[in-house]
């Protein structure tokens, strides 16, 4: 029997076309894909020299050339500074170029595309949605967090001619730029989760946050529709905002009475939900494979845009107990301990208090030992403007509706849950996650479970990172399953 013939993703004069490219050396016939970080490039793939925040990636294009990168997309003003026989693409501009190739990805594909943006949930959305679509057909989706003006481009032009659907996450942090992406993408249906105070120092209101947000309606296809969560108190505006955008399809979803995609019952377990619901007139039941209300409320969201692309309800539903948490989103580990295990639920990757309010929820959730506590340990939520150390004192009603027996806290803004917290709950402050380290580990005993979350500039993986280095770590489902 013979293999299956893997097309290439780009032919290299398909390339030069798109993004108006002078061709320099022996170039291949064709790309596998596209990649900007030679620590993920593979054999194959056409590097595109872009400049990060940090780091201008034409520092690395002979690094790529000789990892086996087919060629190298490069700005003409650099081009002296490379080797003569270099295969090269060059272009005025290398973020310019990609996004014109994001352009004839998006030109060339007969796939639906589906855009998933909001203030929480979105990577989350995003994932379930590529596990959703698959039974269907080819699912093309962002890579990571892939959502802005890189971000985008990149997961556009990676995606296959082939691909009968396609995800694209869209991410902000200031008015503006959701438009251009969503432009770029032209989805059929356009979701947005929610709205929470998420960067709200750049915004300084929740209203605005969602003018921000409703900017994806701007792009979608005529005929689309629009996904709205009907229980977030800004849903009026965005619904108008979709209207004035010309969406005449606009679904929303939520617990709402008048919701299209509503939520009728659940129940929460540990470890997943099951979930009764009527997407656009069809009752369903189905489980997700991972826990939370939050990702329940997200899943309406996931099906209603599965119905609105036309694929096909009851697989999509049925593909949902294979939802698992990523990494540094509620990914769950067993630690091994003295005298037994804990579980150690994995929420650094970021923080707002929207997600701080799930992942605390989560932690409620949790099955813990005999002797076991419920150990929260948090860092800093940034971005959040001069609401901040109010928005962290909040927290208190969610550690204790959701009995945290113990709270650690990292950071100057984490410090005013810290005065708030009961004695009995204190386990420890300190101004880095990197003082409170050593404090966390000392406290985890057998039975325990522990939720660790943060800002990404509040540094939490180095905890999680060190808690599972301390206590040889596994992925708690499998031991689940292993236990029957």
């Amino acid at each position: 029997m013979n293999a299956k013939v893997t097309e290439p993703l780009w032919t290299v004069e398909a390339i030069i076309a798109a993004i108006r490219a002078r061709a320099q050396g022996a170039l291949p016939a064709a790309v596998s894909g596209i990649s900007i970080d030679t620590r993920t490039l593979s054999p194959g793939d056409a590097f595109f020299a872009i400049t990060g925040d940090s780091r201008d990636g034409h520092e690395f294009v002979e690094a790529a050339l000789k990892a086996g990168a087919g060629l190298a997309v490069v700005a003409a003003r650099k081009r002296d500074a490379l080797p003569k026989d270099a295969r090269l693409l060059i272009v005025p501009d290398v973020l310019e170029g990609l996004t014109d190739l994001a352009h004839a990805a998006r030109a060339r594909s007969k796939g639906k595309f589906i855009g998933v943006t909001g203030s929480v949930g979105k990577t989350g959305t995003k994932e379930a949605l590529r596990l959703a679509l698959s039974p269907e057909g080819e699912t093309h989706a962002s890579a990571a967090s892939y959502n802005n003006h890189w971000g985008v481009p990149l997961s556009l032009a990676r995606c296959p001619q082939s691909a009968r659907f396609a995800v694209l996450e869209m991410g902000m942090n200031h008015a503006g730029e959701i438009a251009p992406l969503t432009r770029l993408v032209r989805p059929r249906v356009a979701i947005v989760t929610t709205i929470e105070p998420v960067h709200l120092e750049f915004f300084g209101s929740l209203e605005a946050i969602a003018d921000a947000k409703a900017e994806i309606f701007e792009g979608i296809e005529p005929g689309g529709a629009a996904v709205i969560n009907r229980d977030n108190p800004q849903f009026a505006r965005l619904q108008k905002a979709a209207k004035s955008a010309g969406v005449q399809n606009i679904v929303s979803f939520g617990e709402h009475a008048k919701a299209e995609a509503r939520l009728v019952k659940y129940a929460l377990q540990p470890d997943s939900s099951t979930v009764q619901a009527r997407i656009l007139g069809t009752h369903v039941t189905y489980k997700l494979g991972a826990p939370g209300r939050h990702l329940v409320m997200n899943s309406l969201a996931v099906l209603a845009a599965v119905a609105l692309a036309g694929a096909d309800l009851a697989l999509a539903a049925l593909a949902l107990q294979d939802l698992q948490p990523a990494s540094g989103r509620g990914a769950r580990m067993t630690l091994k301990l003295p005298g037994g295990t804990a579980l150690l639920i994995d929420e650094s990757y970021n923080a707002n208090p929207a997600s701080m309010r799930a992942a605390l929820a989560l932690l409620g959730q949790a099955a813990v030992g005999p002797q076991g506590r419920r150990i929260a340990v948090l860092g800093d939520m940034l971005e959040l403007g001069a609401k901040g150390s109010e928005l962290h004192r909040s927290l208190i009603e969610a550690v204790v509706g959701n009995a945290a027996d113990l709270v650690f806290c990292s950071g100057p803004l984490m410090r005013s849950l810290w005065e708030a917290l009961p004695s009995e709950r204190r386990g420890g402050y300190a101004e880095t996650s990197a003082a409170l380290e050593a404090d966390v580990l000392g406290a985890v005993r057998a039975g325990d479970a522990v939720m660790v979350k943060g800002s990404l500039g509040s540094k939490m993986g180095p905890i999680v990172k060190a808690l599972t280095r301390q206590y040889s770590s596994h992925d708690a489902r499998l031991e689940a399953q292993a236990q029957g």
